[in-house]
């Protein structure tokens, strides 16, 4: 679970689920086959990743996924002043 506020301005602590909101998203990565063994369908690994912004963040704030900065957190409204910035995450493909 995470530990943190993913908007990496505020970074409070989880304490409980109810307050904030939890966002989870769908990661793939391209696995590699590895010599000698047999290719078995899909090399891509799945994953599910969670985040979560405080209660306070939430008002204002959502999570999105950019394919080059990974996921990212965003104003609810265009032109909102706040501090945003990435979460430390890059992966290629997302689902929320």
């Amino acid at each position: 679970m995470v530990p943190q506020c993913a908007n990496p301005a505020c970074r409070a602590p989880l304490r409980y689920l109810r307050d904030g909101r939890l966002f989870q998203f769908e990661v793939r990565a391209i696995g590699f086959k590895q010599p000698g063994q047999p290719h078995h369908g899909d090399p891509t690994v799945r994953q599910v990743a969670h985040f979560w912004l405080c209660g306070q963040c939430s008002l204002n704030m959502t999570l999105a996924f950019d394919k080059e900065k990974g996921v990212t957190v965003t104003p609810l409204q265009p032109g909102l002043n706040t501090n945003l910035g990435s979460a430390s995450v890059g992966h290629s493909r997302s689902n929320s």
